[in-house]
């Protein structure tokens, strides 16, 4: 796994999701905010994960549309669909968040 800082952008309003062993995790999608004007090609949506109090945090101060800046840890997850040209199983990015800032709340 890699570590990695992003800015990013709330495009989903954060879900809370509670286990049976009282963990809680909330989930949201959010937007990359390229630090330069030049055109990549990737996917710049992308699902993160933020877990136990941070979590409780990030349901209480942050809503729709904030610039945030994570640090977390990058995975890739198998997408449930599948491609129906190539037939091969796409990949999305996943972050599981360890710290969160705020950056431009509205």
């Amino acid at each position: 796994m890699n570590y990695a800082n992003f800015i990013v952008k709330i495009i989903e309003e954060p879900k809370q999701s509670f286990f049976q062993t009282n963990t809680v995790v909330t989930k949201m999608l959010v937007k990359f905010v390229p630090t330069r004007k030049k055109k990549i090609n990737i996917k710049d949506t992308f699902e993160i994960s933020i877990w136990e109090n941070l979590s409780y945090e990030t349901i209480k101060y942050y809503r729709l549309y904030d610039y945030i800046f994570i640090e977390g840890y990058i995975s890739l997850r198998k997408n449930s669909l599948m491609s129906s040209q190539t037939s091969q199983i796409d990949k999305k990015l996943e972050i599981s968040v360890f710290k969160h800032y705020p950056l431009f709340l509205i």
